[in-house]
């Protein structure tokens, strides 16, 4: 789960066919509609990204525009904010789940994380694992922007006692973004076999090979046509056509 193509990535060379496997191509506007969510699923069709990442209330109509396409649908919950009860994003897993969704990337209750109270945050990224089921990946959001580098690895080690698969850098909509120095961090402070999901500000090829590099095993972003074009443009086949920048979201 955390294998990735780090030592490749200073170069291009390979990206045509190993790159689409890094992306959840998002799409988390609040005012996004049937059509922006039905362009995302094609683009993600078209260029073999790993998933699309949506609100829950389009979980179901991403997956079946996706069957059959081997593209998965993550959906966010307790997004943006991390503050709803804990029973409530559990029972959001679990719709969403039952929907279509293979992958949940939650948000973890920042406020308490920050309090110090180790035991909420533990049990509320637990209880979205254990609602999401088995077989269902579950990344942990922290929103980085908002935490100490101590706070980012106490999350890290929450994630972890808690079942979780990834931990992620950011939301999209709280202060800043991904990094290079907090993916190196949260890359540091999990083990090997756990993902390392870097989100928020990666918009082109460069951004995209940087988080790599730093030990991302996924990209959540929405500009991931834009970062295959890059790919074209560097010398790579891709698989080319669609509208530049994607269907928006972070």
């Amino acid at each position: 789960m955390g294998e990735g193509i780090a030592g490749d990535a200073g170069s291009a060379a390979f990206l045509p066919d190993r790159l689409p496997a890094y992306i959840d191509h998002t799409l988390l506007k609040p005012e996004a509609g049937a059509a922006a969510v039905e362009r995302l699923c094609e683009e993600a069709a078209q260029f073999r990204f790993y998933s699309v990442c949506v609100n829950g209330v389009w979980v179901a109509l991403c997956s079946r525009l996706l069957a059959g396409t081997g593209v998965k649908v993550s959906a966010v919950c307790g997004f943006p904010l991390g503050a709803a009860v804990t029973g409530v994003k559990a029972y959001e897993a679990e719709q969403a789940v039952a929907a279509g969704a293979s992958e949940i990337d939650m948000v973890l209750p920042v406020g308490k994380l920050i309090d110090g109270d180790e035991a909420a945050v533990r049990d509320d990224i637990a209880a979205v694992v254990a609602a999401a089921g088995d077989g269902t990946i579950v990344k942990v959001i922290m929103e980085t922007g908002l935490l100490t580098d101590s706070q980012k690895v106490t999350a890290c080690r929450l994630a972890v006692e808690a079942g979780a698969h990834f931990v992620k850098t950011s939301t999209g909509f709280g202060p800043g973004g991904a990094t290079v120095d907090d993916v190196r961090l949260l890359r540091a402070n999990v083990p090997a076999g756990m993902g390392v999901k870097a989100s928020g500000g990666i918009r082109d090829l460069d951004a995209a090979l940087a988080m790599i590099a730093a030990g991302a095993t996924r990209l959540g972003t929405s500009a991931g046509v834009a970062i295959m074009q890059g790919v074209a443009a560097a010398g790579g086949s891709g698989a080319g056509g669609a509208g530049a920048g994607g269907a928006g979201g972070y």
